[in-house]
């Protein structure tokens, strides 16, 4: 059998290159114990924890209408009640912190995992003697996700963080982790979770915040050698060309506040894991997705533009095993 620990970046719609490299390493055989991902890599990541193989991945994203993920929100105006652009997303900025909803993604999302019999991080516990002896038992699951909790100003990585909330783990829905992680700002609007130990509630943006590609997040920390590798794919260019990239929402271009907030967030998504990822031996698990021209929100491409999308991670992830077994 072979097995690889799977950690998935965050961006937006670049996404479909996760999945065409997700569907190449299924397809030669591999099975992941454990999977990490941010943003739009937590739902890849969900779905390979649920256990979806290669041909169920590829159909449900030809499935995906990603038109509908950008769902504007009316909030109660009846001039906004058919979503006007960029009255509608500007809105939504000042009243509720971000341009569209994102309660479409999060039941499509729902749906997917429900199909596959995974509802609470309960469905997704694993237990594997050969684990470090010191793992503790809130990191004993198949997936985990990564979400930033602005207003404690800290790094979230669920189901294992959810303790410090006061929350069992093995209650918590798994879309809505999922949903959490996906909250770019100013794009979604931010989460909730709360914390049954202060009764303060917190507000959650995504992961990719703090840490977009966290790709030592399974490594061993007991000296011992790892008894498979962790690979990692990487969608986002490095920068500066990813400042273009992450928020190309019309609305953010009429507000330099707003465009001062898309340098700053994009330098903390891109530039937070930049040190480690030049190191060669970060590069070697490293499977690197070429996507010059697909923006992080491009919601509204061509099929024939979202299969090249796929394509391309597939080509990534061959080439990657190619390098990796030459023989």
């Amino acid at each position: 059998m072979k097995r690889l620990d799977l950690v998935l970046e965050g961006g937006g719609a670049r996404g479909l290159g996760t999945a065409g490299a997700v569907i190449r390493l299924l397809e030669e055989g591999y099975t992941f114990p454990r999977a990490a991902g941010t943003s739009v890599g937590a739902i890849a990541a969900a779905f390979v924890a649920a256990g979806l193989d290669a041909a169920e991945l590829r159909q449900v994203m030809e499935d995906l209408d990603m038109k509908k993920i950008p769902d504007r929100s009316t909030m109660g105006v009846p001039l906004l009640r058919t979503g006007v652009p960029l009255l509608s997303e500007g809105v939504s900025l000042l009243r509720r912190r971000g341009a569209y909803r994102g309660d479409w993604i999060h039941a499509w999302i729902r749906d997917v995992l429900v199909q596959h019999r995974v509802e609470t991080f309960a469905d997704l516990r694993r237990e594997d003697p050969g684990d470090s002896a010191d793992l503790p038992d809130t990191h004993k699951y198949k997936l985990v996700v990564t979400a930033t909790d602005v207003t404690r100003g800290r790094l979230l990585r669920l189901p294992w963080d959810y303790h410090l909330y006061g929350l069992n783990a093995d209650d918590m829905h798994v879309a809505d982790a999922v949903r959490m992680s996906l909250s770019i700002p100013c794009y979604f609007e931010p989460c909730v979770l709360p914390n049954m130990k202060t009764g303060r509630a917190s507000v959650i943006v995504d992961g990719g915040v703090l840490s977009n590609f966290p790709v030592d997040i399974f490594d061993r920390i007991d000296g011992h050698k790892a008894r498979w590798e962790t690979v990692g794919v990487r969608i986002l260019p490095d920068l500066p060309e990813a400042i273009a990239e992450l928020f190309p929402l019309p609305t953010v271009k009429l507000f330099p506040l707003l465009q001062h907030l898309q340098h700053v967030v994009t330098t903390a998504v891109v530039g937070n894991d930049q040190s480690q990822l030049d190191r060669p031996e970060i590069k070697a698990r490293t499977i690197a997705v070429n996507l010059p021209k697909l923006g992080v929100t491009d919601f509204r491409l061509s099929r024939e533009a979202r299969q090249a999308a796929v394509q391309q991670g597939w080509k990534a992830a061959d080439n990657h095993l190619r390098v990796a077994d030459p023989g």
